[in-house]
């Protein structure tokens, strides 16, 4: 290896509110710890909803299209702008995030240096199900899929966020396994202690009242329709239960129109005047979500899909039970990291570290539609978990033991040691 710094150069398309970008900000901050990096951040847009700086932050400031022209043009627009910058850092390694990323990293790659990937989920067949059916959407699955096949070989590492994502990934690129390495994504766990007694100012008459909070952006991988109608039936007995979601997305009027066609009080962020009247508060995007999660009696996670999950180990180093579907990936390796990935339970299971249940269906909903099976055994696990307190105070503790694994000295250590390696 070099006696002199290595330089990194990290890619990703912006610091929009996301787990991905959440990620990158993470593993950024923790090697710029380590004397031997010099480190470069590029963003195609400069959207920075973390807190980030430093000279080395460089914006390509191209804006995001919705035509297929505009998409195109600022393809190239970044190709060129990312092979200049590439040319002039002359960096060791790029690392990059995301899919757009990842394929702009690739074909610029040249010289020397090494390319590494990081895959948090993936346009293959399983994931096909959960993109939009617009031309432009089906257009990049197609590029992307098919460019995989052939331009992943050029990879020097591909670091997947879990097991259910590597062997996915590996199953469909036909990505030779020893260049796969899975490596969880990290928290910053003195960042979350801190912000979690951070005040709650005007929300904290909503949490003088027991609540199930979720986080993640309204869209349909996340399920959270099923949550309203699984709260609209815990009301019936919870009277005073609030229910909480955090985050933005284009199925905000979906979600919200059914929570009022199910009779619940709802407030949503940009619209109604905050008070203690409301069943469901829809708070949009936070800066500090973790004060909120805190509050809580349960954190509620319906999920349909996932990489990981970084909102399950975040809530649980809030110190705060969790109920998450047993989706793919993510959930299992969190909760139950000593049963088979590749199962799904078909039942509510108690797991580990907190409590696994039967994934939905891939189907929106209406409110007069009776509840299913599934959301019935929702309905009865959650209840037992409000009923019962010392199950939440077991699952409390055992959730900020298993966080401590993901703690984000551990994860960067993990990437130092393969930065390390791929240099050597």
């Amino acid at each position: 290896m070099k006696d002199e710094k290595i330089k990194l150069l990290f890619i990703i398309p912006n610091l929009a509110g996301g787990g991905a970008e959440r990620v990158c900000v993470n593993i950024y901050k923790g090697l710029k710890n380590y004397e031997n990096y010099k480190i470069y951040l590029v963003l195609f847009q400069k959207i920075l909803k973390y807190e980030i700086t430093g000279e080395e932050i460089i914006s390509m400031d191209i804006k995001g299209s919705s035509n297929i022209l505009g998409k195109i043009k600022n393809l190239l627009l970044r190709f060129y702008r990312l092979l200049k910058i590439k040319k002039e850092i002359n960096p060791d390694v790029c690392i990059s995030f995301l899919e757009s990323a990842d394929f702009l990293n690739l074909i610029t790659k040249f010289g020397k240096h090494k390319v590494i990937l990081t895959i948090h989920s993936t346009m293959s067949e399983y994931f096909k199900q959960f993109y939009d059916d617009s031309f432009s959407q089906k257009l990049a699955s197609f590029v992307y899929n098919n460019s995989y096949k052939f331009l992943a070989k050029k990879a020097n590492l591909i670091i997947c966020v879990s097991h259910g994502i590597a062997k996915d990934f590996v199953k469909s690129y036909n990505v030779d396994s020893s260049k796969i390495k899975v490596i969880h994504n990290p928290i910053n766990l003195n960042e979350i202690e801190k912000f979690c007694k951070e005040n709650l100012n005007e929300y904290e008459l909503i949490f003088k009242h027991p609540v199930l909070i979720t986080t993640g952006s309204l869209t349909k991988q996340k399920g959270q329709w099923y949550l309203i109608r699984v709260f609209k039936a815990l009301k019936e007995k919870h009277k005073d239960l609030k229910l909480v979601i955090l985050g933005e997305g284009k199925l905000k009027d979906y979600l919200v129109g059914l929570s009022e066609e199910l009779g619940l009080k709802t407030y949503v962020w940009d619209r109604d005047r905050l008070s203690e009247r409301f069943d469901v508060y829809f708070l949009g995007f936070q800066k500090n979500p973790f004060k909120f999660i805190a509050g809580s009696k349960l954190f509620v996670f319906p999920s349909l899909l996932e990489g990981f999950g970084n909102v399950l180990v975040e809530a649980m180093a809030c110190g705060v039970p969790v109920i998450s579907s047993d989706c793919r990936s993510g959930p299992r390796e969190i909760l139950a990291p000593n049963t088979d990935f590749s199962y799904q339970t078909q039942e509510p299971e108690f797991a580990e570290y907190g409590v696994l249940m039967p994934v939905f269906e891939v189907k929106y909903k209406t409110a007069n539609e009776p509840l299913e099976e599934r959301e019935i055994m929702w309905v009865e696990t959650i209840d037992k978990l409000l009923e019962d307190g010392n199950l939440r105070k077991h699952y409390s503790e055992r959730a900020k033991q298993r966080a401590e694994d993901f703690r984000i000295e551990k994860i960067v250590e993990e990437w130092n040691r393969c930065l390390i390696n791929l240099m050597a």
